[in-house]
């Protein structure tokens, strides 16, 4: 979607108009509260009446502008970032408009929040490190997202210690806690946070994914590999020796040496 289209939207400003009155209907509220120490029965029906409408208006209002701005946000960043990078802004911005405006709220209302922010701080910590892992592979998506040293569709190929040697394929996807490889061995999913301290390169033009399997020998036929010699035959070692007749032959009769004569110092005996 192009960006000025989303920034002169409809929604866009139903947004900030819903932000403007939120801010107002705060305002109000707050001085309308602000000779209040507490909600009671014994002080000004109206200026209760006007406080306490005052920051629900701003509760709605403020929710409203916060879902809006999130869709924009995510509108304008799907086209440069993708779809999951997009959709953790808008994740991100929905929690921390709708945990403002609760707390906000609460203080409109004279409710003491410091009870609520440590307990919310200890749970925070609590799940930051039970989903630690999970955790680094968000902000690891977030920081490829920003440093960018590969897109969607690049052929490279990634080395560490911890993926068990060097994967080579084509990037397909770059989720919010994966990037999928298409490979010559299939679909990998490798986490971001591995893809993020991994030494990532491209491939060389020519360079196949796929691995050459070795020549196996005993199944390379009789002179049809490189100085591969293949099995032999018993109709091979017998055209060799008909095409060398001294090679492994028996010798026809009366082709062998002559006999000793009798000067060749040898001893002869007459017979009878």
């Amino acid at each position: 979607m192009p960006v000025p289209s989303t920034l002169t939207s409809g929604r866009f400003w139903r947004s900030v108009i819903a932000l403007v009155l939120a801010v107002a209907a705060a305002i109000t509220s707050g001085l309308a509260g602000d000779g209040l120490s507490g909600w009671s029965t014994d002080g000004p029906v109206t200026q209760q009446l006007v406080a306490a409408g005052g920051a629900v208006a701003f509760c709605l209002l403020a929710f409203f502008a916060t879902i809006g701005f999130s869709r924009i946000a995510r509108d304008l960043l799907e086209p440069r970032t993708g779809k999951a990078h997009a959709a953790v802004v808008r994740y991100t911005i929905v929690l921390a408009g709708g945990l403002a405006n609760v707390i906000i709220t609460l203080e409109l209302f004279k409710v003491p929040i410091s009870n609520l922010l440590l307990g919310t701080a200890f749970t925070a910590v609590l799940r930051g490190i039970a989903g630690q892992q999970a955790l680094g592979n968000v902000f690891a998506g977030v920081m490829l997202m920003l440093s960018r040293p590969f897109s969607v569709g690049d052929q490279v190929r990634m080395r560490a210690g911890a993926l068990g040697g060097e994967i080579q394929g084509t990037v397909t996807d770059i989720g919010i806690t994966y990037v999928r490889m298409d490979t010559a061995e299939g679909l990998f999913s490798v986490p971001n946070a591995l893809a993020l301290t991994a030494v990532v390169g491209p491939l060389q033009a020519g360079e196949s994914q796929d691995p050459v399997p070795a020549a196996d020998p005993a199944a390379d036929p009789a002179g049809a590999g490189a100085g591969a010699p293949g099995p032999v035959t018993a109709t091979a070692a017998t055209a060799a020796a008909v095409s060398s007749p001294g090679a492994g032959t028996v010798p026809p009769a009366g082709s062998g040496p002559p006999p000793p004569g009798p000067g060749d110092g040898t001893r002869h005996e007459a017979r009878p």
